[in-house]
């Protein structure tokens, strides 16, 4: 059988931890790594509910969306909320993988999801990040140095590209230099010009590694004075929070609002604005998501969909004249944890995985 670590870095591929929200809490937050897994749950929150069920149908690990432990909790008792979901999954040795925002905005993750069962195409970000800082160390190394110089880097956090590690470029060329009496040269002889054969060595840097990859290198590099170059990397956009695209066919926004309340099985819709008014461009986020309107209104969409906002927010899209949809925190997140579900049990054949059978929308419309 899978182990829980070979799960957790499956998640990881599919939703890198690192773009997460910073003020966010993801990863494996609760089990052994080396736990073997044959039963799967996924859920959007783990309730004392869905705890139970976990243990009464023998779960080996759970993949629930929103985090436990979200915030430093103090203690872990049968009368505290998080212990009475908790502490049965400790003593049945359950393991609990979150990954909330990664999943949100990853590709194929939560808000594209949303995309496709509305008919959202052409989707970008709605809120672009802009990629990690990144400079391109260059050093010249001699044939003997190449191994243990391109090991000290790598070591030290260079040459990571995306999920590759280990990355670097090589190119052979010829290097001089003349050293003076008071050199004392690795190779050739000081008090004349020199030609040696080198290593033009390039790996990419984190902008934050980088005194320490220089440090690194001049401690496994033979020469007194070894020759590099450190050059900044333009910044480029990776990724980012939120959806806007256009609709395949356009229509009002009384329409799109009754076919998201169709296709993420909402109890109830609200909606902000004049049902009858045409809408093409569309932008959305996922759950609590009231803070990405400002984007809506800045990237001129006709309707902002997320799960809920704040009164004022609502009293906002009115007045910028955007449409507001929402169905709810529940109805545009529950989805992607039943897909997510079918997507595990397809990749891991042999494993029983299923989307929470307890789980309920904890807002019931009447």
């Amino acid at each position: 059988m899978p182990t829980v670590a070979e799960f957790a870095a499956y998640l990881e591929r599919f939703a890198p931890c690192a773009t997460a929200a910073d003020w966010d809490n993801v990863g494996l937050l609760l089990g052994d790594p080396k736990g073997e897994v044959g039963r799967v749950l996924t859920c959007l929150t783990l309730t004392p509910d869905v705890a139970a069920e976990a243990v009464r149908e023998g779960v080996h690990l759970i993949v629930s969306h929103h985090p436990v432990l979200f915030r430093g909790a103090k203690k872990l008792t049968a009368n505290t909320p998080d212990g009475e979901a908790l502490l049965p999954l400790l003593r049945a040795n359950i393991a609990v993988y979150s990954p909330h925002t990664a999943f949100d905005n990853c590709s194929g993750g939560i808000n594209d999801g949303l995309c496709q069962k509305l008919g959202v195409t052409n989707a970008v970000p709605l809120r672009p990040r802009e990629a990690k800082r990144q400079c391109k160390l260059v050093v010249f190394v001699p044939d003997a140095d190449l191994a243990k110089v391109s090991d000290a880097l790598f070591g030290a956090g260079a040459g990571v590209i995306g999920q590759y590690r280990e990355c670097s470029f090589r190119l052979s060329g010829t290097g001089t230099f003349f050293g003076t009496d008071a050199t004392n040269p690795a190779v050739g002889q000081k008090g004349r010009r020199e030609e040696v054969p080198e290593w033009r060595l390039e790996v990419v840097v984190p902008e934050p590694l980088v005194s320490g990859a220089i440090a690194a290198m001049r401690k496994a590099h033979s020469y007194e004075e070894p020759a590099f170059d450190v050059y900044p990397l333009k910044p480029t956009a990776s990724g980012g929070e939120g959806r806007i695209g256009e609709l395949e066919n356009p229509t009002t926004l009384g329409e799109l609002a009754r076919r998201a309340k169709e296709m993420l099985r909402a109890n109830a819709v609200q909606v902000v604005g004049d049902m009858e008014r045409p809408v093409r461009t569309v932008a959305l986020a996922c759950g609590a998501a009231g803070e990405f309107l400002s984007d809506a209104i800045r990237r001129k969409a006709d309707v902002f969909l997320t799960g809920e906002v704040r009164f004022h927010d609502a009293v906002a899209a009115g007045g910028a004249n955007v449409g507001l949809i929402l169905p709810g925190h529940y109805a545009t997140e529950r989805p992607a944890v039943e897909d997510l579900a079918a997507k595990l049990g397809g990749d891991f054949p042999g494993v029983t995985v299923w989307p929470s059978r307890a789980e309920r929308d904890p807002l019931a419309a009447l």
